[in-house]
């Protein structure tokens, strides 16, 4: 007997223990998220990309030996030299400086008009979404009438009773931008509020404030930084637009888009002039799509699967 207990119950070696061990690593959300993020490549190029079109719009004017408005009519639309890497426009203002410079108000006005939709479209749509009813549908209602109107419009009538400015741009993207938002937190919200864990929040004697904020409205911060991400390139684009336009921000400050409008009619002896905004456009808006492409890869449980 002894002997068959001794075959079939034998004390495992040191070695032996951790055969059938699966070692998985244990990751918080935030862990999980950024071990995500920093696995998509592309992602992870257009981080470091508006990174340093970050510190380049910050700290490149600054070290420079010309002004973004200073100019030099003997070196009018000179070509690319040691002494100005882009050269000069038509009025022999450097047009790499320039190009720093309009990179701080094309990024201030993307990001403040991004902050602004933020605030108004979550608050405006967590309300909306959470009180339902007869509120939600008077909420909405507004929402389709400023929807209708074209943000144009508004762009163009804020800027003639204020002035053509950074916030004026800012006030007139604002406006109907944050209807986005509001409709994606109104929807996520209503979802989320059937679920079990708001019901046991409310039996528990939580207010619906709290409710709100500490359970609804975090739950959605996957979708909401990934709108937000995307409202920036939009808000760039657009102020670009206008100002390509001749409605945007006013001469001597410089934009992406008023470069590009004060070369358009050089663009057939001086081509570069209009091509040079053009690529900064370009690489930061890819760049933020980009970065809200990884995010809502690496947010939502669902795509990850």
């Amino acid at each position: 007997m002894e002997a068959m207990e001794e075959k079939l119950f034998r004390k495992l070696k040191d070695e032996e223990k951790n055969d059938e061990f699966i070692a998985v690593e244990s990751r918080t959300f935030l862990q999980s998220v950024w071990h995500d993020f920093i696995g998509n490549k592309r992602a992870v190029v257009g981080a470091i990309v508006l990174i340093i079109v970050v510190l380049l719009a910050i700290f490149g004017p600054p070290f420079c030996k010309y002004s973004y408005d200073e100019q030099n009519m003997a070196l009018r639309n000179a070509s690319p030299s040691f002494d100005h890497w882009l050269g000069t426009d038509k009025m022999g203002r450097d047009i790499f400086v320039r190009i720093l410079f309009g990179a701080r108000i094309s990024l201030a006005v993307g990001c403040l008009a991004a902050v602004i939709n933020l605030i108004v479209g979550t608050i405006y749509g967590g309300i909306a979404g959470y009180v339902g009813g007869k509120v939600d549908m008077i909420m909405m209602r507004v929402v389709d009438i400023i929807y209708s109107v074209p943000s144009m419009l508004y762009i163009v009538l804020i800027m003639l009773i204020f002035g053509a400015s950074v916030v004026s741009i800012m006030l007139g993207i604002s406006i109907t931008c944050w209807i986005d938002m509001a409709r994606i937190v109104r929807q996520q919200v209503k979802s989320l509020k059937e679920q079990e864990f708001t019901m046991a929040a409310f039996v528990l004697g939580a207010s619906s404030s709290r409710i709100l904020l500490k359970h609804l409205l975090i739950n959605t911060m996957g979708q909401i930084i990934v709108t937000v991400t995307l409202m920036v390139p939009q808000a760039i684009f657009t102020e670009a637009w206008l100002s390509f336009l001749g409605v945007g921000i006013s001469a001597p400050m410089a934009s992406w888009g008023t470069l590009a409008q004060d070369a358009r009619e050089l663009i057939m002896t001086y081509p570069m002039q209009t091509v040079y905004p053009m690529i900064a456009i370009c690489i930061t808006i890819f760049s933020f799509n980009f970065v809200g492409e990884g995010l809502e890869k690496a947010l939502d449980p669902k795509r990850k699967r």
